[in-house]
């Protein structure tokens, strides 16, 4: 392990630098043991966290060292292409795993800094917060506030100010090492995988560890700060870039919309013109001609339903559930898994290769209006009808396997995770 008073060898740098900069060994242990366990891929260098830790005491040394005497520069960051679902591309940005451990010795130091002065109604990338408790929060205003601006910020880690990011930092650290390095990760180039760099004069990568936060702090002094001065009495749901604004009308909203949008604008920042819109909360006893009833919000849809009240009697809520795209990615991910052609595993050795993915679906999704999960789940029992089909000969016909399927799950309901829960029936898929 790197020890905090170990020496260099002739394996380490050669050169031991000047100190100019108090960062303590440990920090960077520490670092390394955050950057493990949020995992992760390797970068520009292809060095992944099982290769970094095979030199793990010289690695770890080499960013101390160069950190403390303010020789560390970043390394290109790898840029990759993530599809999204309106046909275009969501750009990543991922580090190097030192360079990872880099940025978390940073953030180990700013956010202990910065968190006290984060407004209660951000959620995003913060201790102790999560995105059930800003869909909390969202769900009880819908009920009481008729409105909501569902406002989509273009492209907001790409288009980040760099000027107005660093004048936000220095607002709270004079930290020299601090300043220092955060320009660094700012500037530092992305690398395409044709090893073709792209320059950056704005923007922070997503997949970087300090870029949470400092969109955090961006976006405090941007939009947080900007409402709790201007419109105290509107409340508000901010997941990172994710926000929603309740209001009492539509006029209400509509001026208020018109405001954010000159704010963002004023911070070199630009709502997207079709995704940002104005959403009437539509529910028993409030009715309007008003066609926009629903939106998005952190994978969940918000839109009217029919829901029964503890009496037994129903009535239309505005409530949230599942989101289509959510449902729709993963019925994709179940058809990745292929598992026809894995006749050959038993079904147990396929069980633990997906429970952990199914847990996430189930402990996410199952918060709010659970039963929206079945019908996409029922979709994998279906699909371990088809493998059980082909793994057992005797199965001669569909329904037969179904049969099998079901058989065994109710005798067994522990091997799937969606079994446990319940989701067992799959006729009719």
């Amino acid at each position: 392990m790197f020890n905090v008073c170990s020496k260099p060898t002739e394996r380490k740098e050669q050169v031991i630098a000047v100190r100019m900069y108090k960062i303590e060994k440990r920090a960077v242990m520490d670092a390394y043991g955050k950057v493990k366990a949020n995992k992760g891929a390797s970068g520009v260098d292809k060095v992944s966290l099982e290769e970094f830790e095979k030199d793990l005491k010289n690695n770890l040394y080499k960013i101390w060292n160069r950190m403390t005497s303010g020789s560390y520069f970043p390394p290109n960051v790898r840029m990759v292409e993530i599809p999204k679902s309106d046909g275009k591309t969501r750009t990543l940005g991922i580090p190097t795993v030192g360079d990872r451990v880099a940025q978390m010795v940073a953030k180990m130091y700013l956010e202990p800094i910065l968190e006290p002065y984060f407004h209660e109604d951000s959620y995003g990338y913060r201790p102790n917060r999560s995105a059930h408790d800003a869909l909390s929060i969202a769900r009880t205003r819908c009920f009481e506030y008729e409105w909501v601006i569902d406002l989509d910020i273009k492209g907001f880690f790409d288009n980040l100010n760099h000027e107005l990011v660093m004048k936000a930092v220095e607002k709270h650290t004079d930290c020299k090492w601090l300043l220092l390095y955060i320009k660094r990760w700012l500037k530092a180039p992305m690398e395409k995988s044709d090893g073709q760099r792209q320059e950056r004069n704005k923007g922070t990568p997503q997949g970087g560890v300090i870029s949470p936060l400092l969109s955090n702090l961006f976006l405090h002094y941007a939009f947080d700060e900007w409402m709790k001065r201007n419109n105290g009495k509107k409340p508000f749901e901010r997941y990172a870039d994710d926000i929603i604004v309740h209001c009492r009308t539509y006029e209400e909203a509509k001026l208020l919309l018109d405001a954010i949008r000159d704010r963002l604008k004023e911070c070199k920042l630009e709502l997207h013109p079709e995704k940002t819109k104005i959403v009437y909360c539509k529910k028993d006893g409030r009715e309007s001609d008003y066609s926009v009833t629903k939106f998005e919000f952190l994978s969940y849809e918000f839109r009217p339903r029919l829901c029964k009240a503890r009496n037994g009697s129903y009535f239309v809520g505005f409530t949230p559930a599942m989101s289509p795209k959510a449902e729709s990615k993963i019925r994709q991910k179940i058809k990745e898994w292929k598992l026809y052609s894995q006749c050959g595993k038993k079904l147990e050795d396929i069980a633990n290769k997906v429970n952990p993915q199914i847990r996430g679906w189930l402990n996410y999704y199952g918060k709010y209006n659970r039963s929206a999960l079945y019908p996409v789940l029922q979709l994998l029992n279906t699909k371990l009808a088809g493998w059980a089909k082909r793994k057992y000969k005797n199965l001669r016909g569909k329904m037969q396997a179904i049969c099998w399927i079901e058989k065994k799950a109710r005798m067994q309901p522990g091997i799937f995770a969606h079994w446990q829960a319940g989701i067992i029936y799959t006729s009719g898929q």
